[in-house]
């Protein structure tokens, strides 16, 4: 189901992805639990980074690697800005459908780049491997991107379906739709294979409150 490049391998020494596959899960617009659940995590981040700003946020280990990756691309990585959002601003975790909810309550409380996309949609295998620079494909929000080269990307039998710069990719996003889904998470170099395995079982975990009969196929970390 999931193959890695030797070109992702030297390309990007020390680095690691993450993949949840699950089925028979379900997509409310809304569910209470995990609302009542957002809302204790936004209450425990603010908690968290009590008395900090901008620069102490950035200061913690997670968000200095990706940082640091996203640096080559002048980029910033935008899971800093939405943590500076909710404990700056006193902003809530965006409200959306239930699984992509999960999705977001995990990246915020981790701070882990993480895709998801709708299993039955796509072509496996998916191929975790380094950009060209030459590939394209089209952007959640409909409009055709071409990718900067070094970058890392996912992709499936038709194309990419997710890069870190300009994220996932419309054909195989989650809709209401959805019963069996696949979570992706980037993680370069400076993040440990650890923290990206309670990751995925944060998102496993948020997913069954909502849907207790949803079965795990695959939680694995891989890379070095």
């Amino acid at each position: 189901m999931f193959n890695i490049t030797p070109q992702w391998k030297s390309t990007f020494p020390g680095a690691h992805a993450g993949v949840l596959v699950m089925r028979h899960v379900s997509n409310p617009a809304h569910h209470a639990t995990l609302e009542k659940e957002k809302t204790e995590l936004e209450e425990r981040l603010r908690s968290q980074f009590a008395g900090q700003d901008r620069t102490g946020i950035a200061s913690h280990p997670v968000l200095q690697a990706y940082n640091e990756y996203y640096r080559r691309f002048k980029k910033t990585y935008h899971v800093q800005l939405q943590l500076e959002s909710i404990i700056l601003k006193g902003k809530p975790i965006p409200s959306v459908a239930s699984l992509v909810e999960c999705m977001f309550m995990a990246e915020v409380k981790n701070m882990l780049l993480t895709a998801g996309h709708d299993l039955d949609v796509l072509q496996l295998p998916l191929t975790l491997d380094a950009t060209s620079g030459s590939e394209s494909y089209i952007l959640m929000r409909g409009e055709n991107q071409t990718v900067k080269a070094g970058d890392m990307m996912i992709s499936d039998g038709l194309g990419i379906i997710s890069n870190i710069i300009y994220g996932p990719d419309q054909r195989t996003q989650i809709t209401a739709n959805t019963r069996n889904v696949v979570f992706t998470v980037y993680a370069p170099n400076g993040i440990d294979d650890q923290a990206v395995l309670s990751h995925l079982q944060d998102i496993r975990d948020y997913i069954i409150l909502i849907e207790p009969q949803a079965q795990v196929e695959l939680l694995d970390v891989f890379g070095e």
